[in-house]
């Protein structure tokens, strides 16, 4: 019988290996018979027995092979655990390092200073895909942001909008504005290795704008209007919404300027039974659920064919636009994100 090599095999196999000599051994087989029968050597079945018959069954059961959980590491377990706790809790530049964001260099640099370690980046790499760390695209937040004000809102402002318009029957709309322009184009292309692919694109700009509001029962308003928005602009978006909606409106903006200006909060006032304005912490965009609206717009927009005038981005946008009014799933998912889970 062909011989065969334990180490390959797996850790039952190897186990059964094992027993298959013992018994063959208290059978009286000589050790050259219990080797051709099992597959081994010679020198192997006689080992096999000379453990069982001095430490037992104990002696011959398979171990795991290599190192051992936390042998040889540079880092103890505590330190270990206080490293990940920093890299979850704190920034760099809270701990006094130079960096934005946890980098291998960063946390290369933590270690050496609290423990005076030196170690290669390339084994700080292997930490961190250990601790179950991995790279990712960072959220960015606006420096400016309030993070008492937005847990004002998350946790006092929104859900007494929600207690409020629960009583007097209201449906929460939440508004936002946003730019297309026919010079963004956000696909990508094949070339050859060292090539980039090529576009032509018009030198000279066109772009509308849009203004929406969007519920979490799936509805979406809209309407398209040029150049920056203005309070006359906001007032017969408003005036729109009211006249599709049977029940009054809670419309929730940013604090954009024309959101706070006398022509408009004038108009609200006027029209008080129908519509009340609330706005957003400042500098929080990613509260906003129609922020989503926006980015799926863009994506699908600026995408396939390119578009070369105010009217084909119209054209599309209009297209777009109407298909996501008939499709309230699609805008429910829209507050299935983190940030603005709160709302749905």
């Amino acid at each position: 019988m062909e011989k065969t090599d334990a180490r390959k095999l797996g850790k039952e196999v190897q186990q059964e290996l094992r027993n298959q000599v013992i018994r063959l051994r208290k059978e009286g087989r000589k050790f050259k018979d219990i080797a051709q029968i099992v597959g081994v050597s010679i020198k192997h079945a006689s080992l096999i027995w000379r453990k069982f018959h001095k430490g037992g069954k104990a002696a011959i059961q398979v171990k795991v092979r290599g190192r051992r959980e936390g042998e040889k590491r540079t880092l103890d377990h505590e330190q270990e655990r206080w490293i990940q706790k920093i890299l979850v809790d704190k920034m760099p530049d809270q701990m006094k390092l130079p960096f934005a964001l946890w980098t291998r260099e960063a946390v290369r640099q933590l270690i050496k200073r609290q423990y005076e370690v030196i170690m290669p980046i390339r084994t700080v790499g292997e930490y961190l895909k250990r601790w179950g760390f991995t790279v990712r695209k960072p959220v960015k937040l606006a420096y400016e942001q309030n993070p008492v004000a937005v847990n004002r809102w998350l946790k006092e402002e929104y859900p007494a909008i929600m207690v409020k318009a629960k009583k007097e029957k209201a449906e929460i709309y939440w508004d936002d504005e946003t730019g297309l322009q026919t010079t963004a184009y956000v696909a990508r292309g094949f070339a050859p290795k060292g090539k980039k692919p090529v576009i032509r694109m018009n030198a000279k700009k066109a772009g509308i704008s849009m203004v929406s509001a969007i519920n979490n029962e799936g509805q979406v308003r809209f309407m398209l209007y040029r150049r920056g928005i203005t309070a006359k602009l906001m007032i017969k978006f408003m005036g729109r919404l009211i006249r599709d909606t049977d029940r009054k409106v809670f419309l929730i903006v940013d604090n954009l300027r024309v959101h706070h200006s006398k022509e408009m909060s004038k108009w609200v006032k006027q029209h008080e039974e129908e519509i009340v304005l609330y706005h957003l912490p400042s500098y929080s965009p990613e509260l906003n659920p129609d922020e989503y609206l926006n980015n799926d717009l863009k994506s699908n927009v600026h995408s396939g064919l390119l578009l070369r005038s105010e009217k084909d981005i119209m054209k599309k946008t209009i297209s777009h636009m109407r298909s996501i009014a008939k499709r309230p799933s699609r805008i429910k998912k829209y507050f299935e994100h983190p940030s603005v889970a709160y709302a749905s």
